[in-house]
């Protein structure tokens, strides 16, 4: 049984805060070496997701996907139907990786240069680390784990935190996808 990532993540954040109280960041040196060890930790992931690039389009999977994505929390809209490709999908969820890690650097950048936080670029240079290299992507282009189980697109969304923000997740039984064709709604096909 793997232990839920979530849970890790939260360990190693209340172990990271402690350590980073008895880190010395009015040293310069040491202030530089954190900044560097935040750098370093971005541009494996940058080159990681570089890689996945370029295996996605090697690899360009033409398989159809289809499935029901569901409608926004809140909103009144019907699911949609979504019918794709398995190249196109895995092309998706490696912009919204993208998103994730540009955001995150920009939300860094505005804590530690803007508000001179510095005990964040510690917690930073690891969870962002360590979630890229967990991520379905990565499980099964990188480390070759097949598409079954957990790892079958569409892939379920990380939920919040503690897992409590997800609750809806893409559907792609067979009954859904007919419910969604017979009542019209989507079927555009994703380029």
């Amino acid at each position: 049984m793997a232990i839920n990532p979530q849970i890790t993540n939260l360990v190693i954040i209340l172990g990271m805060m402690q350590v980073s109280k008895k880190i010395p960041f009015e040293d310069p040196q040491v202030l530089m070496a954190v900044r560097a060890l935040y750098i370093v930790s971005n541009l494996i992931i940058i080159a990681l997701n570089l890689y996945m690039t370029r295996v996605i389009n090697t690899k360009k999977d033409m398989t159809t996907l289809k499935y029901v994505e569901p409608a926004p929390m809140g909103s009144s809209e019907e699911p949609k139907l979504v019918t794709t490709t398995v190249h196109s999908y895995d092309l998706q969820q490696l912009r919204s990786g993208w998103k994730g890690l540009l955001m995150g650097v920009g939300m860094m950048g505005v804590m530690h240069l803007y508000m001179k936080y510095t005990n964040p670029l510690l917690i930073q240079s690891i969870i962002p680390l360590k979630g890229a290299f967990e991520s379905n992507l990565v499980k099964v282009h990188l480390f070759g784990q097949p598409a079954l189980g957990d790892l079958k697109r569409p892939w379920k969304a990380a939920g919040g935190m503690m897992g409590m923000g997800g609750g809806s997740e893409p559907k792609a039984d067979k009954k859904s996808i007919e419910e969604a064709e017979k009542a019209g709604r989507g079927g555009v096909k994703e380029e």
